[in-house]
């Protein structure tokens, strides 16, 4: 985001607006800086070694849960777009096509003449084929939301990349170096942006040929330990895992033995990916950072303590917020995830190949399959929507 859409520990806030929100999650993301804006990891696996903050990182004077967290990850907000800014004031910003449904839904916010003005744009108003039109208007309006995003966060900007062209190597990479075109003419250095990619082999391999160009990625809709060491091994900025969303598929279906392997162990299978994926990418150096996604709970944020950032619902953040937390409290904050824990790990022989597009399709179970095309209609739903929505309103009538 990427998260550290900022690499400082920073928060995002993830909001969808009053556009109804699909199955699959689509949000639009906004990170967020809580008070001191640590970072939250926590794992309840009691295999894991586990370290406890030094007194430098939680006083030994009262403080809140929340502070307390965020010593350990980078706390990423999911929330309603444009609200409690001042409770969790942005640092960095996601832009999709969720965020743009939400704008052109709020008439009033601050990022709808970035919308308009992309509809008026000379350039794209000349095409004269509907679809290409339809894109280039899109892409301007993600470009300039995006520019004014960079304006008001001090992190970088992560923009989704059309979930349509998911198995495309070459129209993804087409759309990266479009989008970055438009954000260079507007003035925003590389640096400050991320381009979110669907986790397909061939998302991984855009993510591998973008990264050797020093362009930032976001890999997304990742559901298997075999796309995140491939997401890893490609280099990808940042790796986003959706705990919640394994989980709930455990608990409906049978069948997966990655899944099974977790279960047998004790252990929930969204939590337990994180951790692997954790303990991969630092046993092995890879840059990538980690984020998980679709957190539900506090103890899924206290499972999950030292992964770079934690996605977690205003809820969950609002209750660590108030909840003092005293040298006493009913919960330990222990760091659960750690380079020191990760270097013990092992892995079998089988986890170590150098990932193909051959690999990674024998080795995702039904789990990271299902999950991977639902996440992928969902969002090429919201993209039909924009371009829909676009076509209707185009062009607007106070430009």
């Amino acid at each position: 985001m990427s998260l550290s859409l900022q690499t400082p520990p920073s928060t995002t806030l993830s909001s969808a607006s009053s556009i109804p929100r699909t199955t699959t999650g689509s949000t639009f993301s906004f990170y967020l800086r809580p008070t001191p804006s640590p970072t939250l990891h926590f794992n309840s696996h009691r295999s894991l070694p586990q370290t406890r903050a030094s007194a430098s990182s939680i006083n030994t004077v009262s403080t809140t849960e929340l502070d307390a967290v965020s010593a350990f990850s980078e706390i990423v907000p999911d929330t309603v777009i444009f609200d409690d800014f001042e409770k969790f004031p942005p640092t960095a910003a996601t832009v999709s096509s969720s965020l743009l449904l939400g704008i052109c839904g709020l008439p009033d916010t601050v990022f709808r003449n970035a919308v308009e003005m992309a509809l008026a744009d000379s350039e794209c108003y000349g095409l004269e084929n509907t679809k290409a039109r339809l894109s280039c208007f899109v892409n301007k309006a993600f470009a300039n939301v995006g520019n004014d995003m960079a304006k008001l966060v001090p992190g970088r900007v992560s923009t989704e990349v059309d979930a349509r062209l998911a198995y495309d190597t070459h129209a993804i990479i087409r759309k990266v170096h479009d989008l970055l075109k438009l954000y260079h003419d507007s003035n925003v250095p590389p640096h400050r942006l991320l381009f979110k990619i669907p986790s397909t082999w061939q998302g991984i391999e855009a993510a591998r040929l973008l990264e050797s160009e020093g362009i930032q990625t976001h890999l997304t809709f990742v559901y298997s330990f075999a796309q995140a060491a491939a997401a890893a091994q490609a280099g990808a900025s940042v790796i986003q895992i959706f705990v919640g969303r394994i989980r709930d598929w455990a608990r409906n279906h049978s069948g997966d033995s990655e899944i099974e392997s977790a279960q047998l162990r004790g252990e929930d299978p969204g939590l337990a990916l994180v951790t692997k994926a954790y303990n991969y990418i630092h046993k092995y150096e890879h840059k990538s950072k980690l984020m998980a996604a679709a957190v539900r709970n506090k103890q899924d944020l206290f499972s999950l303590l030292g992964v770079d950032y934690i996605i977690a619902p205003l809820k969950v953040l609002q209750s660590l917020k108030e909840s003092v937390a005293s040298p006493d409290e009913k919960y330990s904050f222990v760091r659960r995830l750690s380079p020191q824990s990760a270097a013990k790990y092992m892995f079998s022989d089988e986890e170590l190949v150098k990932w193909d597009q051959d690999s990674l399709a024998k080795a995702m179970g039904p789990a990271a399959v299902q999950l991977l095309a639902a996440g992928l209609d969902g969002h090429a739903e919201q993209a039909n929507r924009v371009e829909e929505l676009f076509g209707k309103i185009w062009p607007p009538p106070n430009v």
